[in-house]
């Protein structure tokens, strides 16, 4: 049982070290296309991507594991040609981040559960700022709606 839990853990840590990568990537894509006014809180969102995936890589470490790597690129989930299009992206991938760290929180103990909440309340929070609206419970009940190719609720897709 409690090697099951860990590996859950494990497979829960690396999905969100995963979905970190990605959203650091399409942060850089948010930041390039968003208007003068919401620039600050895109740069912010980046860092505070940065310093999660940065985080859940020591958690994977801690945990026995590789960590995984970011992949060269990523498919975004939608054409970003404008200021209105990077709003819903930044939107998109903090419900995706959300998402996976729901997960975590259901399948980590101590420390790493502790940090998966606050990471999921850190995502619901900029995923309202940006898109306006929220959900009663943030990641669990549009993760059958945010999952990428493959199930994967990461954000973008790696590019082959």
């Amino acid at each position: 049982m409690r090697r099951s839990r860990s590996r859950e853990a494990l497979a829960a840590a690396q999905a969100a070290l995963a979905a970190e990568h990605a959203a650091v990537y399409g942060y850089g894509v948010v930041g390039g296309r968003v208007d003068d006014a919401r620039e600050t809180e895109a740069r912010e969102a980046y860092d505070a991507h940065r310093a999660r995936r940065d985080a859940m890589i020591r958690a994977v470490r801690d945990l026995g594991a590789e960590p995984g790597a970011a992949a060269a690129a990523y498919a975004l989930p939608f054409p970003v040609p404008d200021a209105n299009a990077a709003v819903r992206l930044a939107a998109e991938l903090e419900n995706r981040v959300a998402a996976v760290y729901a997960d975590l929180v259901r399948a980590a103990t101590g420390g790493l559960r502790g940090e998966a909440a606050a990471a999921l309340r850190e995502a619901a929070v900029r995923a309202v700022r940006w898109s306006g609206g929220s959900v009663a419970f943030p990641g669990l009940a549009e993760r059958a709606a945010s999952t990428g190719p493959g199930g994967s609720p990461g954000g973008p897709s790696p590019r082959a």
